[in-house]
């Protein structure tokens, strides 16, 4: 017999069978909340502005999922923990005016960013890792390459902004980006679950493309998402980009500002070095986006383990 078991953002899930294209799948479905269990969220701080705006984005998602948040800092030494508790604390402090009654807990560590954030993830059973680009600069961090290695390192989904501001209403407009690759459907799970948090419209959209073959790959993957989105009765809108494959994040940034998107969900294609015409280079180039849009990114995981989101059953 099949049992729900915990998914990301606190909610119980269970594999369910479905058709979808005319074949028999094993959809890993959100089935009821888990009102029981608390749902934290990290965020890592070097007290800069971007990261206090982090904690700002933070703060809106805790309130709307019933969750408390871990306020992560990392030092390079044990001498340098008292004073990174004490910032902690008046960090918090400051934030105790407007932090909706969220619970707020410091969480100090010596190490490097590239190993512990992960690791307190880990620890604290963490349901979202929430990240400035730039504010941890005095963390060993710059955007980029070093940005991906620190997502790589954990298993827990991450939210990275930018300067932007997060809407009253939250993530109002979340892009779905669907890609070639199988582990593009990876994230639906996720992105279903935010989008019933915060009454989303969901955009999905691909990539151009003349060959029939990658088109019809497309066009699979989209009408996947498609069955699976309907099916959690969420609203949805489909887009086909000018852009190929190879452009496919202008197309991406572009759709982002003329719908004034407030989050895009995508895969790390780079965490399993997944080989294709998308790569950490795609990733890098929408995580610094010049529409300074959040990123939701998840790390794919294997098909062949049983915390896969989906899996084919026959053909």
């Amino acid at each position: 017999m099949l049992s729900p078991q915990r998914d990301y953002l606190g909610v119980a899930s269970i594999w369910l069978p479905a058709l979808v294209g005319g074949k028999k799948m094993y959809i890993w479905r959100v089935n009821l909340s888990i009102t029981t269990m608390s749902k934290t969220i990290i965020v890592p701080t070097d007290f800069t502005p971007i990261a206090d705006n982090a904690l700002e984005h933070a703060i809106a998602v805790a309130k709307t999922i019933g969750g408390e948040i871990a306020l992560l800092h990392i030092v390079p030494k044990k001498s340098h923990v008292d004073e990174g508790r004490t910032k902690l604390n008046m960090l918090i402090e400051r934030f105790a005016e407007t932090n909706h009654g969220i619970t707020i807990k410091p969480v100090i560590r010596v190490g490097t960013i590239f190993e512990d954030i992960g690791d307190v993830a880990e620890e604290l059973e963490a349901e979202l890792i929430l990240m400035g680009t730039h504010g941890l600069r005095g963390m060993q961090f710059i955007t980029g390459s070093h940005a991906l290695k620190v997502i790589t390192s954990s298993s827990t989904p991450f939210v990275v902004v930018q300067e932007s501001k997060i809407k009253e209403t939250g993530y109002d407009d979340i892009i779905v980006p669907l890609d070639l690759s199988k582990e593009t459907k990876q994230k639906l799970s996720i992105v279903a679950q935010m989008a019933k948090y915060f009454e989303s419209r969901v955009h999905l959209m691909i990539p151009r493309e003349n060959d029939e073959f990658l088109k019809n790959q497309l066009d699979r993957n989209l009408n996947y998402a498609k069955q699976y989105f309907s099916d959690e009765g969420i609203e949805f809108t489909t887009k086909v980009s000018e852009e190929k494959s190879g452009d496919f994040d202008e197309g991406i940034v572009a759709y982002a500002k003329e719908i004034d998107a407030d989050l895009i969900a995508i895969m790390n294609l780079a965490a399993n070095s997944l080989v294709g015409m998308l790569g950490s280079g795609y990733v890098q180039r929408i995580l610094t986006n010049e529409a300074q849009v959040p990123v939701l990114i998840v790390n794919p995981i294997s098909t062949t383990v049983s915390k896969t989101f989906f899996r084919a059953m026959g053909g």
